[in-house]
């Protein structure tokens, strides 16, 4: 006998992949009742199998996009992993500063930024060595595939609980200014970014264009196939010596083609030695 739950567990997950290409395993499935849990409530929907009901009306692409905003896994904060924060302003960002020194131009994508703290992070290490920085054009671009993230990040502004998460005290009165709720980012440091949505899967943005590229604990909820098309993605949108760097967990060893670790780079990708020299 067919499990109703089961059904709509099914329906659930079908959505999740369609709109973003991310699947429900079972080590995420057991939380999807508590994750729409809000969205039940705020629908007036008593359960699961009501939810999907509604979910069969096209007319319903509101709550359709409400669901999978829910079941996206939407955790970040500022200089997450900062050792490979380290590595961006030690080594990677003044080697592209010095292949990039004839134009004076930058172009950083952070995809997958959720609620903007990696992008924000970014900002940071440009804005904390402005005398490296004075005459260029930095241009750090910040996608989500979730509408209501990107709302939020443009607004910059963080719970007392979410800017403590990876930011020093001196850190926070620096970028970023106390307001009634909590705190803003400054407006100097959310003019270096421009936050749109974007899904992953779909084709770049600016074809060869990016000299870094963050995309990080993205593509762990990807199938093997489908890390394999975002693979392709990253790597047509990045210039031939740019650099990607993925999540600790992350690689692309025996997974994309055109791109290989950085030896000793802490998740720095780049092309493999021979798409290098075709693309070049």
């Amino acid at each position: 006998m067919i499990d109703p739950g089961q059904v709509a567990l099914g329906i659930v997950a079908g959505l999740l992949e369609a709109r973003t290409g991310q699947t429900l395993t079972a080590d995420r499935a057991w939380r999807v009742g508590t994750a729409l849990t809000h969205v039940l409530r705020g629908n007036a929907l008593g359960s699961l199998d009501d939810l999907v009901v509604r979910l069969a009306d096209p007319a319903e692409s509101r709550l359709a996009q409400q669901v999978v905003d829910a079941l996206l896994n939407n955790e970040t904060y500022f200089f997450r992993d900062r050792a490979m924060f380290d590595i961006l302003a030690a080594r990677t960002l003044p080697e592209l500063q010095q292949r990039r020194a004839a134009t004076r131009r930058l172009a950083i994508w952070s995809a997958g930024c959720s609620t903007g703290q990696e992008a924000y992070s970014l900002a940071m290490l440009i804005a904390a060595e402005p005398a490296r920085w004075r005459g260029w054009a930095v241009d750090i671009l910040a996608t989500d595939v979730s509408p209501s993230m990107i709302a939020s990040a443009r607004q910059g502004s963080y719970t007392q609980f979410q800017i403590q998460r990876g930011l020093g005290a001196l850190e926070m009165v620096s970028f970023f200014g106390e307001t009634a709720s909590g705190w803003r980012a400054a407006p100097a440091l959310q003019r270096m970014i421009r936050f749109e949505p974007h899904n992953l899967l779909d084709a770049p943005p600016f074809p060869g264009r990016f000299d870094l590229i963050l995309c990080r604990n993205v593509l762990l909820y990807f199938d093997r196939p489908t890390r394999a098309r975002a693979f392709d993605r990253l790597a047509e949108a990045l210039a031939p010596d740019g650099r990607l760097l993925l999540g600790a967990g992350e690689t692309t060893v025996g997974q994309a083609q055109a791109l290989a670790p950085i030896p000793g780079g802490y998740g720095l990708h780049g092309f493999a030695p021979m798409q290098e020299r075709l693309r070049a």
